[in-house]
């Protein structure tokens, strides 16, 4: 189920769809998305119907869909929502004179058919550039360049370390998020579906782990990093040598190409200030590893 983040005042707030507020939610914000709920449109207008920066401007804000995996998004118990991904879209929407956002949180499967079907008007969830999505969204230039790592049990017993060692071993089972780029990584590898453990959420994958349905959770280094922080019987590996280079940026629909392009421009002015890397050193990012990467170098990425 998808669940509405509405910022105002500079305040995120999440609802559930249909008007449940979550636990937490802050007291005396009770603004809710326009449209409703997760089958409406997209800022408002016709389902399906393209966004252009002068619509933007004059509803106000955009609508994202999000995830709730910290360090790209993160949801917290009182409701409102932060991340390296979503803290970016707003700086830069707020360089545009698009003052708010409003965010659903969903699963990553359910990001783009519901972006092109004008559920929201972009994405910003750390979902990584690769050739199926890039075929059908249009990403901006690159925020994060992201390493990926297995989180494995303390002492690492079966020496999981690369993607070889997945298909050298029959018997590693590997959890990744369904619809995730790690997903795609094992697909890619050839990895046999067998040795796939799909898991909804970042939470699934690490009791995935614990509860030994799996020997290992495929996923972004920083992630399982903030992950075992609360979970010491797991520990996270050096970054795989042969996972290809990640990275993502805001997606958008084909038909809002005026749109992403006003954004990358914004978006390449504000990468030029102190802002900028501060947002991303916050998270747990190094600045300097977006520079000189491309969505059309990210975008060659099998899956």
């Amino acid at each position: 189920m998808a669940h509405i983040i509405s910022q105002r005042t500079r305040r995120l707030t999440a609802v559930i769809v249909g008007g449940a507020f979550l636990a937490g939610v802050l007291a005396g914000c009770t603004t809710t998305s326009p449209g409703g709920g997760g089958g409406g449109s997209a800022g408002g207008g016709a389902s399906g119907v393209g966004k252009t920066v002068a619509q933007a401007k004059k509803d106000g804000y955009l609508r994202v869909a999000i995830a709730n995996e910290p360090p790209y998004t993160q949801v917290n118990a009182d409701g409102t929502v932060t991340g390296a991904e979503p803290d970016v879209l707003h700086a830069v929407l707020k360089t545009m004179d698009i003052p708010e956002i409003e965010g659903v949180t969903t699963p990553y499967e359910s990001m783009i058919p519901g972006l092109n079907a004008g559920r929201w008007d972009v994405v910003a969830a750390g979902l990584f550039m690769k050739q199926s999505r890039c075929a059908a969204v249009a990403y901006s230039e690159p925020v994060i360049v992201s390493t990926e790592s297995f989180g494995v049990p303390v002492g690492n017993p079966k020496n999981i370390t690369t993607v070889k060692n997945v298909l050298d071993n029959k018997d590693l089972k590997i959890a990744v998020l369904s619809g995730g780029f790690e997903e795609g990584i094992l697909k890619t590898a050839k990895v046999p579906s067998n040795q796939q453990v799909l898991v909804k959420d970042a939470r699934s994958g690490m009791e995935a782990v614990t509860a030994k349905r799996a020997d290992a959770f495929l996923l972004p280094t920083l992630s399982l990093n903030d992950l075992v922080k609360s979970d010491k019987s797991i520990e996270v590996t050096k970054p795989i040598e042969d996972a290809p280079k990640t990275g993502s940026g805001a997606a958008f629909r084909k038909e809002d190409k005026e749109l992403r392009d006003e954004y990358n421009k914004a978006l390449a002015k504000f990468k030029e200030t102190p802002e900028f890397a501060k947002i991303l050193e916050k998270w747990g990012f190094d600045p300097e590893a977006v520079k000189g990467v491309t969505s059309e170098e990210l975008c060659k990425n099998e899956g």
